[in-house]
């Protein structure tokens, strides 16, 4: 079978559709000669003639050779695509249809009885007959096996019809830029609106990837936590190719490909996927050029059976993140004190600063200071970690933290870990550095009630960084394979946004492992044994709290940075817990209090509950908190604990 060559050359006159309806022109003027005045008709005997073309053969030699300016974009389409001349004349008819009405009626008139505006596969042929002297069942073949249809730049829109009879169709995006205008296809984003501003390294690294892969079918995934870091660094990594980024996530639809050659665009697909998983790029047929990824940090992707090479972000270093702060807040002293406090990334930064901003405008505050920016940051503004933890933004003061001095000297320490992470081993030995994370691990464990999560709290706000109390419900699935996709989501936007996450009952997911007789006890320990490897390699802040230690896996303690035990509070701090639930409002002299704190041996928690309870019998009579209210309430709380209360209660009795 032979084919229509391929067009080449430079530009001429009169644009391919033209060149088609002058060819249907003889057809309007048999008509007008035979009596018969329409619209139709008379639109197309104004068209340009067919003498004036040039001749049927030499029209389509010279619209190849020499297109004019606004067949340009379609010429060059048709130039890498190598379509024929059956091929771009359909292209031409069918997209002009969907941007002229009037084009449309004259094909409906010219192609009656059949109904629809759009060419029909025999009316393309016919034309191309016409013009390269081959018959019009070779030009219905060159159709039906030409990239056209392959690439989906010509759909079929008929349901069962035959294929001489089949319309054919442009989507309206590729008829647009076609014609060289701004187009959108639905689905796909040019660009961002506002970029986060990139360390000047990764735009360095960006020119380099986009130098190796210039002109080639190439991939390149690029992995963040935080989707908006990927997307910006695929849209530096396209700037440096001098194309635009045109950003989708799942299946391209079907022209895609034709429609990013038109725009010159790079393809940026945006997935996530779960570890272990694998997925192939989708093939785009029409586009000739490399491909961009803009993922998680977990899971692989191959295309054409090859593996894609990765670009793993991570969080700049303390100068870079200076630099960053310095181009979004005008202060350079305040840009250099966050950049070095506070581990975000760029799109987290860009968040961070936006969200300050609004709250010294709040404040109606001539200038943006720390407090703003730290307080943006509590509320959770530069994380987005979905359904998966919920965000506990109220600050826990000092007066509120009731603790041993052992266990304050802890969480001090603990304290200063986290805030000097990111240098902790600047200076140290060789293999001190080697393998490092700055991540922070710990395990609070004590009765219930002793304070576990209010001090996670408290450690949180000393910080000045977001807490998440992660949602087992939201994280855990009876699907194989879903609860580590997860926890893999979770990690890495919480590595990326810079906050602390609480594992409140972690030993819910972090539990012995067993000796995996059954199928479903050899998924729990393949879900542990990826807890234990991801928590050891993230580097954010992930506190654990449990009733026992005894629960947990041995191979995980040795992961963890530090392991502090809350004791069952002693007579003199559950004084000091009364006082600090009691407040200053209340009707208890100091003997009662006495007496309350040696006499029942209640934690933090259940003094909470007393308080409680006892407020509400208070505001229901008026006045303060009387002892009478606060030992009934004391009695009703052993009750729930399915312990007699002791013996000493009764003598606070109010006489």
């Amino acid at each position: 079978m032979t084919v229509s060559p391929p067009i080449s050359g430079i530009p001429s006159s009169p644009r391919l559709v033209d060149l088609a309806f002058a060819l249907l022109s003889r057809r309007a003027a048999a008509a007008v000669a035979n009596g018969e005045s329409r619209p139709e008709a008379q639109w197309l005997l104004q068209r340009l003639g067919l003498e004036a073309a040039g001749g049927d053969s030499g029209a389509w030699s010279r619209w190849r050779e020499d297109p004019p300016e606004t067949d340009q974009p379609f010429r060059q389409l048709c130039t890498r695509m190598r379509l024929g001349c059956v091929e771009c004349l359909a292209v031409a008819l069918a997209a002009e249809v969907e941007l002229d009405s009037m084009a449309g009626r004259v094909l409906a008139w010219l192609q009656a009885p059949l109904a629809g505006a759009r060419p029909t596969a025999s009316l393309a042929a016919s034309l191309a007959a016409e013009l390269t002297r081959e018959p019009e069942p070779l030009q219905l073949a060159h159709l039906h096996g030409g990239r056209g249809l392959a690439s989906g730049l010509l759909q079929g829109d008929g349901d069962g019809a035959p294929f001489a009879d089949m319309p054919l169709r442009v989507p309206v995006a590729l008829a647009l830029a076609l014609r060289g205008l701004p187009s959108h296809w639905p689905g796909v984003t040019l660009g961002m609106a506002e970029p986060p501003p990139l360390p000047d390294s990764t735009r360095g690294m960006a020119r380099r990837y986009a130098g190796a892969l210039g002109a080639t079918e190439q991939s390149l995934a690029i992995r963040s936590g935080h989707p908006n870091d990927a997307i910006a660094v695929a849209i530096a990594v396209a700037d440096a190719l001098e194309s635009q980024a045109a950003c989708f996530c799942d299946s391209p639809p079907i022209g895609l490909g034709p429609w990013l050659t038109l725009v010159g665009a790079v393809p940026v697909v945006c997935e996530t996927l779960a570890p272990g998983e694998r997925r192939s790029l989708p093939a785009l047929p029409g586009y000739r050029g490399p491909t961009l990824v803009a993922s998680g940090v977990d899971g692989s992707f191959e295309r054409s059976g090859q593996s894609v090479p990765s670009w793993r972000l991570e969080v700049p270093a303390p100068a870079e993140r200076q630099a960053l702060w310095r181009a979004l807040v005008a202060d350079e002293a305040l840009a250099d004190h966050l950049g070095e406090r506070l581990r975000h990334g760029p799109a987290g930064i860009q968040a961070l600063a936006r969200a300050a901003r609004l709250e010294a405008g709040m404040a109606e505050a001539s200038r943006l200071s720390t407090a703003h920016v730290m307080r943006a940051s509590r509320l959770g503004t530069a994380a987005d970690l979905g359904s998966l933890a919920e965000l506990l933004p109220e600050p826990i003061p000092d007066q509120a933290l009731v603790v041993s001095p052992v266990v304050a000297s802890q969480l001090e320490a603990l304290r200063a870990r986290c805030r000097n992470r990111d240098r902790l081993v600047a200076g140290l030995g060789p293999a001190t550095r080697a393998r490092y994370r700055p991540g922070v691990r710990a395990l609070l464990h004590g009765p219930s009630g002793t304070g576990k999560s209010l001090a996670v709290g408290w450690l949180a706000t000393r910080i000045g960084l977001p807490l998440y109390r992660v949602d087992l419900a939201s994280v855990t699935s009876k699907y194989i394979g879903e609860t580590e996709k997860n926890l893999a989501l979770l990690f890495a936007r919480a590595e990326q946004a810079e906050v602390v996450l609480l594992f409140d009952e972690a030993d819910a997911l972090f539990g012995k492992r067993t000796e995996g007789r059954e199928a479903n006890d050899r998924f729990a320990n393949a879900q542990t044994n990826y807890l234990l490897q991801r928590i050891e390699s993230f580097e954010g802040i992930a506190l654990l709290t449990s009733n026992t230690r005894a629960r947990f896996d041995s191979a995980f303690t040795r992961r963890l940075d530090a392991i502090i035990e809350f004791p069952v509070p002693t007579a003199e701090e559950r004084r000091s817990l009364w006082l600090a639930h009691l407040g200053d409002q209340h009707g208890i002299d100091a003997t009662e209090l006495n007496r309350l704190a040696s006499s029942c041996d209640l934690a933090g928690g259940h003094i909470r509950n007393a308080v409680l309870a006892a407020a509400a019998r208070t505001r229901q009579g008026g006045g303060s908190i009387r002892c009478e209210d606060v030992r009934q309430a004391i009695a009703a709380e052993y009750r729930k604990l399915g312990k007699p209360p002791p013996q000493r209660l009764s003598e606070l009795e109010t006489p």
